[in-house]
């Protein structure tokens, strides 16, 4: 009998009864002791309700934050906790993380709620001023649905396997831009069927990883070698060809692959100029130059080789050091036979200068408007750039999961050179954090990086990165309409407390800087800084997460929604909003 692929979640189900027993046992017996308590008491009533179907959600739990609170909800979906009035508690301290896990602000109480049940998601809430409504309404809190996307994998000869792994990934954004990240992996059962749970609604892809076949019955160790190629859902030879599975909350998708078997050929690939001190390669396999997972090649440290099996088809090596950085590149083909012979040659990887050119208003740190200055990374006892600004670059392909490439630091209190070290080939965003002006322009040679990548070529030298300062920016300040009249609501426990969040959208020829704008309760904001140029504003009533604001494309979706606004230097513009729904 093959081991459960899948913890049994009612397990974790039972260790949170006895937490809630655990709970239970003082709050009940102090109040009665202590009948005056109950006049200094408020209550909080909720139903919890699928985020779906609107139905209400039975035996879920909600707690607070620290465990505290906690209860079951009722076969119709209630709650209700008991907890002193904030004016009683004037002695705690004002701040999060308090003992009783509220935040007393005056007449103000928040409370972090979860909530969790098996075939849902977990959800956060952070809940303003819940005091009983003399009305005996109660808040809804929605509970998402799990989404699953569940199959079974077959042999071309119709007989399950149980050893076919999968992996599943999903589209996120990152800083404005989407990357296909791993979500999770499964093996199928004996049967052949695979199971992925507790997924979110959003964007994924499924392959399996490549399986060499050695049954018993079959297997040659002398003879030829056969294998099952990964298979990217349902039925594509490379990650960018799979099909996109569109997933909503509660949504169930069948997915059935089908695996075919293959001859698989042994490849043996000779590094030269490895380094003394390189400790291995990571190697990455893309077929038909298509990057993506599901081919694995490994490096051998006594050999200097790359070796491995792969089935006919012509291929893309590259290879990047475990230890000191260093690159290599080849292409390969596999016909029919064992592939030897080739050669990969690998090289330093990059360093890029950086250079700043400040054009600040006279201050006591600069005692003229203009000059220019060659900077570390961010130093408290340095002058210029080193004190207040740092570069990195980012991966600009769809897997950017390469840890960023920051500066060096410095080597000693005089050395003042802004470099960045070890970036290996690749295309790049360049990033600038400030904590002073903002980014007029940022260019490499004739390449507006502000709007374009960066392009680092195998062991090539890259022109400096020239950055422009500023701090002649705009100023903005408004209000969203709407937002002191809104009923208790509920939010991310994430944030900040904010009901609102505002982002300030450069236009796609803008040399203006995306902007994340707090809100105050009453829906007030600003004053606040910003560099000049054109942006879309949009007031949203939750964190968008998914936003892809560095997206031309995906931006279109909001040409009709929030307000345009065009920022010249020492502008101040007063604006009015209305909250916008994310696009479809």
């Amino acid at each position: 009998m093959s081991k459960p692929l899948y913890p049994r979640r009612p397990l974790k189900t039972l260790a949170l009864t006895v937490l809630l027993s655990v709970w239970c046992a003082n709050p009940q017996s102090s109040s009665a002791q202590n009948p005056q308590l109950e006049d200094k008491q408020e209550r909080l009533r909720g139903i919890l309700v699928n985020s779906v179907t609107h139905e209400p959600v039975g035996r879920a739990l909600v707690h607070s934050g620290d465990n505290r609170f906690a209860m079951f909800t009722d076969s119709e979906g209630r709650f209700e906790f008991t907890f002193p009035q904030a004016d009683s508690e004037k002695n705690r301290a004002d701040e999060p993380g308090s003992p009783d896990g509220f935040r007393h602000r005056g007449q103000d109480l928040q409370i972090v709620l979860m909530a969790k049940k098996p075939g849902f998601l977990e959800d956060h809430m952070g809940i303003q001023n819940p005091q009983t409504d003399p009305a005996g309404k109660e808040i809804t809190i929605p509970l998402t649905p799990e989404a699953l996307i569940v199959g079974r994998v077959v042999l071309a000869t119709s007989e399950p396997s149980d050893t076919i792994q999968l992996e599943l990934y999903r589209r996120q954004v990152q800083e404005g831009r989407a990357h296909w990240v791993r979500e999770n992996a499964a093996t199928t059962k004996s049967n052949g069927e695979f199971r992925f749970a507790e997924l979110a609604a959003g964007n994924y892809k499924l392959l399996t990883r490549e399986l060499l076949d050695r049954d018993p019955l079959t297997f040659d160790p002398r003879g030829q070698l056969y294998g099952y190629p990964p298979i990217y859902f349902p039925n594509a030879n490379n990650f960018e060809a799979a099909q996109t599975i569109q997933l909503v909350a509660g949504q169930t998708f069948q997915a059935g692959v089908s695996l075919v078997r293959h001859p698989y050929y042994p490849v043996k690939v000779a590094v030269a100029n490895v380094p003394d001190n390189v400790r291995g390669f990571n190697i990455v396999v893309s077929p038909q130059g298509h990057r993506g997972p599901g081919y694995a090649l490994g490096y051998n440290n006594q050999t200097q080789m790359i070796e491995g099996l792969l089935p006919d088809g012509n291929y893309t090596l590259e290879a990047e050091s475990a230890g000191p950085a260093a690159a290599g590149l080849v292409n390969i083909s596999v016909k029919g036979a064992a592939s030897e012979g080739s050669r990969m040659t690998v090289v330093p990887s990059a360093s890029i200068r950086v250079d700043v050119k400040e054009e600040f208003a006279p201050n006591e740190e600069t005692s003229s408007p203009t000059f220019v200055v060659h900077s570390g990374p961010p130093d408290v006892n340095a002058q210029g750039p080193r004190r207040y600004l740092n570069v990195r670059l980012e991966l600009a392909d769809d897997f950017g999961q390469r840890a960023p490439s920051w500066m060096r630091p410095p080597s000693g209190p005089e050395d003042d050179l802004m470099v960045i070290e070890n970036v290996w080939p690749g295309r790049y965003w360049v990033r600038v954090d400030t904590s002073r002006g903002y980014v007029a322009s940022i260019s490499s040679g004739t390449t507006d990086l502000q709007h374009q990548p960066l392009v680092v070529d195998l062991g090539g030298s890259s022109a400096p990165i020239e950055i422009t300062m500023r701090d002649d920016t705009a100023v903005i300040d408004g209000a969203i309409e709407g937002l002191t009249t809104l009923p208790v609501r509920t939010a991310p426990a994430t944030t900040d407390g904010s009901p609102a969040h505002l982002y300030c959208i450069p236009l796609p020829d803008s040399s203006g800087e995306f902007k994340d704008i707090w809100v105050q309760p009453d829906g007030k904001f600003g004053p606040q800084q910003i560099a000049p140029g054109t942006y879309r504003v949009l007031a949203f009533d939750r964190p968008q997460q998914d936003l892809e604001y560095r997206n031309s494309e995906a931006m279109r979706a909001y040409d009709a929604k929030g307000q345009l606004v065009r920022l010249i230097a020492g502008q101040k513009e007063y604006l009015h909003l209305q909250l916008v729904s994310p696009a479809e």
